[in-house]
């Protein structure tokens, strides 16, 4: 779903970067609960596992292909949706720079498509599904899940607005067709998601907020798991189009990515390293898990209480 150069138009690309830099803005601040001594590496970790997780794309239908979005299994782990918005768009702003993934003009759509809209949808809807389900931890996976599922395409909902707005797409075509792939993306996105949290309960509660221990009790598991997606599995990510590629495709709207596309000048670009595959994908994934990690710690170190 990340949208490229070219799709929106400068004022809509303007007025998402305000809105998305202004929300940056209060989590910030609203996410130094969340930054504690213990909870600064978890940041970390959880960014770094959401970059390498959407280098995996899986097939979905029609030869069209979807990734994680990871926004709703962020704010649950980190504890707080303002955490889980900062997340996200460390990932999307390193992809943009380093991977040439998504659009630099458009990186403001992203961050309030991605981590804003999806995060808090996915979010709310936890809060309140879990409710329903009687609060149980053992339960958490279920309700995060659905939420899941249906955050992705709301915030594809989003993004297709904005489409229409610039003049890119007619509302009546790219609305459906965006809302439809990406419900069946998000089917994907709440297995995903719902199968880390049900193993994260029962297995790494340490790394779930609500726990009294004072430390994460073990980093081997999850920086190999994080190493290994990104270094291994990645290799295995279908090569058909995701979903807004898909749709650009059908509606003829997808040469403009080409026509206008800035680039910050990098080795990486599109998930490479110096244009080789292979193994150059292997070393593009671990490096940009490692700058999500470094990023993400980075900021939780400035930004945490000055008493945690």
């Amino acid at each position: 779903m990340h949208i490229p150069d070219g799709f929106v138009s400068v004022p809509v690309a303007a007025a998402t970067t305000i809105a998305s830099v202004a929300g940056l803005g209060v989590a910030l601040v609203r996410s130094k609960d969340a930054f504690g001594v213990r909870r600064a590496p978890v940041l970390g970790l959880t960014t770094a596992f959401i970059f390498a997780a959407q280098m995996i794309n899986f097939p979905v239908a029609g030869g069209t292909s979807g990734h994680l979005l990871g926004g709703t299994l962020a704010a649950i782990v980190l504890g707080s949706p303002w955490a889980g918005a900062l997340c996200s768009a460390i990932v999307l702003i390193i992809q943009a720079v380093l991977f040439a993934d998504g659009g630099i003009t458009a990186l403001g759509a992203n961050i309030f498509n991605i981590g804003f809209v999806g995060v808090w949808v996915g979010w709310l809807l936890t809060q309140t599904l879990h409710r329903l389900f009687g609060g149980s931890k053992s339960r958490l996976h279920l309700a995060a899940g659905i939420a899941a599922a249906v955050s992705v395409p709301i915030a594809a909902i989003f993004a297709a607005i904005e489409l229409a707005i610039s003049g890119t797409a007619n509302f009546g075509v790219v609305l459906p067709a965006m809302a439809g792939v990406h419900i069946l993306i998000g089917i994907g996105e709440g297995l995903i998601t719902g199968g880390v949290l049900a193993y994260l309960v029962k297995a790494r509660p340490d790394l779930l907020p609500g726990n009294d221990e004072d430390q994460i009790r073990s980093w081997v598991v999850p920086v190999v798991s994080i190493f290994l997606i990104a270094g291994l599995l990645s290799l295995f990510a279908s090569a058909w189009p995701d979903g807004l590629e898909k749709v650009a495709e059908d509606s003829g709207f997808i040469d403009l990515a080409e026509q206008v596309r800035i680039s910050v000048p990098t080795p990486f670009a599109d998930y490479t390293f110096n244009n080789s595959e292979g193994i150059g994908t292997s070393i593009a994934g671990i490096i940009g898990s490692i700058a999500c990690f470094g990023v993400a710690w980075g900021i939780a170190q400035v930004v945490k209480p000055k008493n945690a």
